[in-house]
């Protein structure tokens, strides 16, 4: 089909026309970052932590007593959870996933390095940690007993060193890439190197403060803190005995030590989970309901204007069918000249959008927009705009020769 009746007849049109452009490119450009966000918020809610958090509980105390015999206290706890019916294990770190606090350091392969190769977030745990959260092992093994010193012990002025660690399998990836990590020391800024003797699959930070790309960047000491640094995590046979086992966990501490309050703010995993990610889910929600909107409106705006055209026009389309233009042609041409201008803002659209996302990279560390998104994005909306415009095309295309001759 000859375009240039079509170019003629927009520039006779500039303002409407340019809406049209402008019209799209925004939702091109909105479109096309919202997709892209919605899509990071579904991955980081399908991401795996590396816990069976169906399983469970996570609970801190705080002791009001001043007591001194924290350590001492602790083990007590422990082998009294340890007894409750329906207790796989139990052990306490410092941390937990979806807390509201992170124990973070920069390690690097080399020792005195000036610039960190990681941040990374620090858990410290006794030997039944990783089957207490249960993070899988992928290589090495886990602590043995006579590597486990309790914390207060460990910040002593004369402490030695803590020897080995495990590490996820991202974290070795990233110190260690194509190499076999395990063996190998890493160092915290100083001289000493911790030698890596084990590898777990995944074990995410409490939280993502440090962006995206380091969420999975752990490492576990061998080490057991007190009741007053950690949080006591407990590992249920049967999920849906939970609240009973917590019940019975609160009970159980209050008698070991009476001067003691539990937080309410912790308990079931899997519903500090839901708390913790109930954000992104609003998020995704959001953004959808805009991208639903935003097409809605685009729609309608390319289906009035078609719609003003066709009214206008008339006399021009049953000129044309007079002459002998068919129903396809007059249809086709509604059709081409509505590709051409929805193709014009979308190539306005995607610069739009590649300067949306730089501003969301600087300002919010989020990746760079994929180029897939961009003729995706483009696709749908051509797409859109055919469907929109095949009403008033059509209807265009009904109109008698002669009722359209005499309505000028």
């Amino acid at each position: 089909m000859d375009i240039r009746p079509i170019l003629t007849t927009l520039r006779r049109h500039k303002t409407a026309a340019a809406l049209i452009v402008f019209e799209v490119a925004l939702t091109c450009a909105i479109i096309c970052n919202a997709l892209f966000l919605i899509q990071t918020r579904i991955a980081r809610l399908d991401r795996p932590s590396g816990m069976a958090e169906k399983e469970l509980l996570a609970l801190r105390i705080s002791d009001i007593s001043n007591g001194n015999e924290t350590d001492a206290l602790t083990r007590s706890d422990l082998a009294a959870l340890r007894a409750i019916p329906g207790v796989r294990s139990a052990t306490i770190s410092n941390q937990v996933r979806y807390g509201d606090s992170a124990w973070n350091s920069g390690i690097g392969p080399k020792p005195s390095q000036q610039v960190e190769t990681a941040s990374v977030t620090t858990f410290f745990g006794d030997a039944q940690l990783l089957d207490t959260l249960g993070a899988k092992l992928v290589a090495g093994r886990n602590f043995s007993e006579d590597e486990i010193v309790d914390f207060n012990q460990r910040i002593k002025p004369d402490a030695p060193p803590i020897p080995v660690a495990i590490v996820t399998k991202a974290l070795a990836d990233k110190l260690f890439p194509g190499q076999d990590p395990l063996g190998r020391p890493f160092y915290n800024g100083g001289t000493d190197g911790i030698r890596i003797i084990g590898v777990i699959e995944h074990l995410l930070r409490p939280n993502e403060l440090t962006g995206p790309a380091a969420a999975d960047y752990s490492v576990i000491f061998p080490s057991r803190v007190d009741y007053n640094n950690g949080f006591y995590l407990i590992r249920v046979n049967d999920p849906a005995q939970r609240k009973q086992v917590l019940e019975a966990v609160g009970r159980t501490l209050s008698k070991n030590g009476s001067q003691r309050i539990l937080d309410k703010d912790y308990g079931v995993l899997e519903e500090m989970a839901d708390k913790f990610h109930r954000t992104d889910r609003s998020m995704v929600w959001l953004l959808g309901a805009v991208c639903v909107a935003l097409l809605i409106v685009t729609a309608l705006g390319i289906v009035g204007l078609a719609s003003f055209w066709v009214q206008q026009r008339t006399k021009q389309i049953g000129v044309r069918r007079a002459l002998g233009a068919t129903r396809g042609q007059i249809l086709r041409y509604f059709q081409t000249e509505n590709f051409l201008l929805t193709g014009i803002g979308i190539v306005l659209g995607m610069v739009i959008a590649f300067a949306i996302n730089l501003l969301l990279m600087k300002y919010y560390e989020l990746p760079r927009l994929p180029v897939l998104y961009l003729p995706l994005g483009a696709l749908s909306l051509w797409l859109l705009g055919q469907l929109a415009v095949y009403g008033p095309a059509r209807r265009a295309a009904m109109v008698p020769p002669a009722l359209a001759t005499r309505a000028a």
